[in-house]
């Protein structure tokens, strides 16, 4: 399926971390990716995440503005905004 990419914007990126803000129209994508640090992510809307991950599986995540989580490097997976508006959300990978 042929979706739209997300629009990533790097903020900083320096020697201890890298901030990216990520914005999904309604059924963007990021694309299959694998983390290679630790990262945080913090929701700047609600976001209603379809998450593609490896074997197949998909899992539907809601992620209210404002809250955030924290995941270990080697997460692989695709992002797509499973909901009806856009979404936003800002990636902190740590160095």
């Amino acid at each position: 399926m042929d979706r739209t990419a997300a629009v990533a914007t790097q903020m900083i990126d320096d020697a201890r971390v890298r901030v990216t803000r990520f914005d999904f129209a309604p059924g963007a994508e990021t694309g299959w990716h694998t983390h290679g640090m630790d990262y945080v992510i913090t929701a700047v809307t609600q976001c209603e995440m379809t998450l593609e991950e490896p074997g197949g599986n998909t899992r539907h995540v809601v992620v209210a503005a404002g809250d955030a989580y924290v995941r270990k490097a080697g997460v692989a997976h695709n992002v797509i905004n499973g909901g009806d508006e856009p979404m936003s959300f800002v990636e902190v990978e740590l160095k």
